[in-house]
């Protein structure tokens, strides 16, 4: 194997001191790129600054690992890392912190997470109103700055919206298809075809509530991707498992918080996730399933570099 693999999403502890070594899981021949996510609503900025300093330091000192800034940074052995968030709460309104994060290896951000903040609704409120001003605002700063705007957790018209104001490609980092599975937090054929419309990608994402009934199966990744694929085309899927290397705590941290995460989350008991491990299989999956190694390269990994390289500054 010597495709590039694209991680879009995945998930250490939020937490200074996290074992960053355990994005070293994805390394295989042809390289891996991995976007770590480093903050979600309920998390200060201070406590964001924090882990950023102290897992860049760690990334920086493990020779398995390799920090990114530009595309031409990705390289062909080890895992290379960049950072998302899946909030604009971290901002704390101050819009010159999308160049802050930036600057620091965010390369990917979430306006909202499942409810409703100040730049648009999430994919849990009972009331869409799309974007807001701010929201808007925020994304053509994002655009500016280089950092790509991400539907994940967003309402369907917030992510609509995203689509219509961005002038760069947007991307639904770790989304299943609403079609397959009826699960709020997967995405519409509609917000599928706008994402593509604007040259993004839809990730697909390795959990198994959003895949099926708590089913993380190679069988059910591979189906989420045949549908998209027919839908929108080879050239705008990608991969996200949104993998929790602590999935335990995580678990643990959805029964206690039933506003963020209510019984669409917790009625299956703890979540499964596709593994890392588990994503390292998928290229072989494709090409046995018939697909083009054109095409296999470009879900694994290829497209999500497209809208990289569109996009970062």
């Amino acid at each position: 194997m010597t495709t590039l693999l694209w991680e879009q999403h995945c998930c250490l502890p939020l937490t200074v001191g996290a074992d960053v070594g355990e994005l070293a899981r994805y390394a295989r021949p042809g390289g891996s790129f991995v976007s770590v996510n480093v903050g979600y609503a309920p998390h200060s900025a201070d406590l964001v600054l924090a882990i950023l300093d102290d897992w860049r330091r760690r990334i920086a000192a493990d020779d398995r690992l390799r920090l990114v800034s530009g595309v031409g940074d990705i390289g062909s052995e080890g895992v290379s890392v960049a950072f998302d968030l899946e909030d604009s709460g971290p901002l704390e309104g101050d819009l010159d912190r999308v160049r802050q994060y930036y600057d620091l290896g965010v390369r990917t951000l979430l306006p909202t997470y499942n409810e409703r903040n100040a730049a648009g609704c999430g994919c849990l409120d009972a009331t869409d109103e799309g974007l807001s001003a701010y929201g808007r605002d925020l994304v053509r700063e994002m655009n500016a700055v280089g950092m790509v705007p991400d539907g994940s957790h967003c309402s369907a018209r917030t992510g609509l919206d995203l689509c219509e104001v961005s002038a760069l490609p947007v991307v639904y980092s770790h989304s299943c298809m609403r079609a397959l599975w009826d699960h709020p937090r997967n995405i519409t054929d509609e917000q599928a075809r706008a994402c593509a419309a604007t040259g993004g990608v839809v990730g697909i994402a390795g959990v198994g509530i959003f895949l099926g009934p708590n089913d993380p199966s190679m069988e059910a990744l591979i189906r989420h991707i045949d549908y998209a694929v027919e839908l929108v085309g080879p050239e705008h899927v990608g991969l996200a498992t949104d993998y929790s290397f602590d999935h335990a705590d995580l678990n643990a941290e959805m029964v206690a918080n039933p506003s963020l995460f209510p019984e669409c989350y917790t009625r299956w008991g703890p979540i499964r996730f596709m593994p890392p491990e588990g994503l390292l299989g998928v290229e072989a999956a494709l090409l046995e399933r018939g697909y083009p190694a054109e095409a296999v390269a470009g879900i694994l990994g290829g497209n999500f570099r497209r809208v990289a390289e569109l996009s970062w500054r």
